[in-house]
């Protein structure tokens, strides 16, 4: 039998599960999953400097979305934990699907065109060498 209340075994277990890696998230953002995989593919296991250059210099929108919440998970592990930014580098980044907005497209003969527009949630974990 487990000992005290719901919320208190939940707290524990969250205690001894919580990521301590500095990390950022970004949800709801407009890009669909398949066009954010292929910033976040060219980034992964790259120092945080080399990160900043790629997504400089890439031609997608996505990766001035990507740059900003790398920056952001920089900056928590700089301020929150003390890591310095040149011994940095992203363990892990990865985008999973979030809710799509379904919108018409009117279309000749009165059919309508169904238009997904579709977002995700976007992750980085940054860990030191």
């Amino acid at each position: 039998m487990a000992k005290g209340h719901r919320s208190q075994i939940k707290r524990e277990r969250n205690e001894t599960q919580r990521e301590m890696r500095p990390h950022a998230k970004l949800s709801y953002a407009r890009i669909p999953v398949q066009k954010a995989c292929y910033v976040l593919d060219s980034i992964r296991g790259k120092d945080y400097d080399a990160a900043i250059g790629i997504l400089t210099y890439s031609p997608r929108y996505a990766s001035a979305v990507i740059k900003k919440l790398l920056e952001s998970a920089a900056a928590n592990a700089e301020n929150n934990m003390g890591m310095s930014k040149s011994n940095l580098y992203i363990a892990e980044c990865y985008a999973t699907e979030a809710p799509t907005m379904k919108r018409i497209q009117p279309r000749a003969q009165g059919r309508a065109y169904r238009i997904n527009k579709r977002t995700s949630h976007l992750n980085i974990v940054l860990d030191e060498r």
